[in-house]
C-alpha cells in the first residue's frame, strides 16, 4: 500500500505539460484559475503523502509509538523498505522546509525592501513614479494593505500617453486581480515539488495574458496595447531586467511577449474549456484518491498496530 503514497509524487511530473496546453488554449483568467489551483492541491498531495511516509520511520521511536499506543509495530510491508522509503521521506521533508523558510523569507526581505524604495514617494490615484532612468513598471502588493503600481520615469519617457494609460491599466490589473497571490502559490507549490516548478512559468504567463486583456478592455484598443507591450519590453530590454525585484510583483513586461503581443492582434480569446482542463481535473482527481486510500490505509494499520483489530 506504500505504492499508493508514492503515487501523489510522480503525478505532478504530468503537470508541466498539461499546463502548456491550458496557457496557451483556454481564456488566460480561465488559464490562471485553473492551473495554480491544480499545482496548489498537487503540493498539498506531496506534502501530506510525505509526511504519511515518514510515520514508519517515527513509530520506531518508542515515545512516539507509546504516544499514540501502540502495543506492536506498524505493519507498513518489509521492514527494509518502509523504513528506507521513510528515511528518504525524511530527508525531502527536511531539504523542502529549510529551502521553503529561505525563499520565503528572502521574498519577504525583497517586498520589503521594495517598498522602502517608494514609501517617501507621493501617490496619485495608486501610482508613484521612481525618479530612475532604467525603463520598469510593476504592480507591487501591499505588505498590510492595498498595493500600488511603480513605474519608472525611463519607462514614462519610453512610451506616449496613450501607451502609458494601457502600461498603468495593465499593472492596475495586476493589482486588481490580486495575481501576487497566483504567483505565490505557484512559487510555493514549486518549492516543494521540482515538477510544480516547471509551472510557475505557466502562471506567470496567464497572469500577464490576463493583465494585457484587462488592459485592451479598458483602453478599447488591442492594437494600442500590443504596440504598448512591445515597447515597453523594447525599452526594458535595451537597459537589462529589473536586477532582485520581488517575483511577487507582476511587471508588464514579463514573460514571452512576442506571445502576448502576438495573442493581443489576435481577437479576443473565448471562453472555453480545452481538454487539457478536464485531464488536469482528472490529475488531481486521480492524486486525491490515491492519498485518500493511502490515508484509509494507514488508519487500519495504526488501529491494527494499537492492538483494536487482528492483523490480516
Amino acid at each position: 500500500m506504500i505504492a499508493l503514497l508514492l503515487v501523489p509524487l510522480v503525478l505532478p511530473w504530468v503537470l508541466p505539460p498539461l499546463a502548456r496546453r491550458v496557457v496557451s488554449r483556454v481564456r488566460p483568467d480561465v488559464a490562471l484559475w485553473t492551473i495554480t489551483t491544480a499545482a496548489g492541491a498537487l503540493a498539498v498531495g506531496v506534502v501530506a503523502c510525505l509526511g504519511v511516509l515518514l510515520l514508519p520511520l517515527a513509530l520506531t521511536v518508542p515515545s512516539v509509538a507509546a504516544l499514540v499506543h501502540l502495543v506492536r509495530p506498524l505493519p507498513a510491508g518489509p521492514a527494509p523498505l518502509a523504513l528506507g522509503v521513510s528515511a528518504l521521506s525524511a530527508g525531502i521533508v527536511a531539504v523542502t522546509g529549510v529551502a521553503v523558510v529561505r525563499q520565503g523569507r528572502s521574498e519577504v526581505a525583497r517586498l520589503r525592501s521594495a517598498h522602502g524604495d517608494v514609501a517617501h514617494l507621493p501617490q496619485v490615484a495608486g501610482v508613484c513614479v521612481l525618479d530612475d532612468p532604467r525603463p520598469d513598471a510593476y504592480a507591487l502588493p501591499g505588505l498590510t494593505g492595498t498595493g500600488r503600481v511603480v513605474v519608472t520615469s525611463g519607462m514614462l519617457r519610453s512610451l506616449d500617453p496613450h501607451e502609458r494609460e494601457v502600461l498603468l491599466a495593465h499593472e492596475r490589473a495586476h493589482l486588481a486581480s490580486r495575481h501576487h497571490l497566483f504567483l505565490a502559490v505557484a512559487h510555493l507549490a514549486g518549492w516543494c515539488h521540482p515538477a510544480l516548478a516547471a509551472v510557475v512559468p505557466q502562471v506567470s504567463f496567464a497572469a500577464e495574458r490576463a493583465a494585457d486583456e484587462a488592459a485592451a478592455r479598458a483602453t478599447g484598443d488591442r492594437l494600442l496595447a500590443a504596440r504598448a507591450v512591445g515597447r515597453a519590453a523594447l525599452a526594458t530590454a535595451r537597459v537589462g531586467g529589473r536586477p532582485g525585484g520581488p517575483v511577487l510583483a507582476a511587471a508588464a513586461v514579463t514573460g514571452p511577449v512576442p506571445a502576448r503581443v502576438k495573442a493581443l492582434l489576435a481577437q479576443a480569446p473565448a471562453r472555453r474549456i480545452a481538454p487539457a482542463v478536464l485531464a488536469m481535473a482528472l490529475l488531481c482527481g486521480t492524486a486525491g484518491a490515491s492519498s485518500l486510500a493511502g490515508a484509509v490505509w494507514l488508519h487500519r494499520g495504526v488501529e491494527i498496530a494499537q492492538g483494536e483489530h487482528p492483523s490480516d
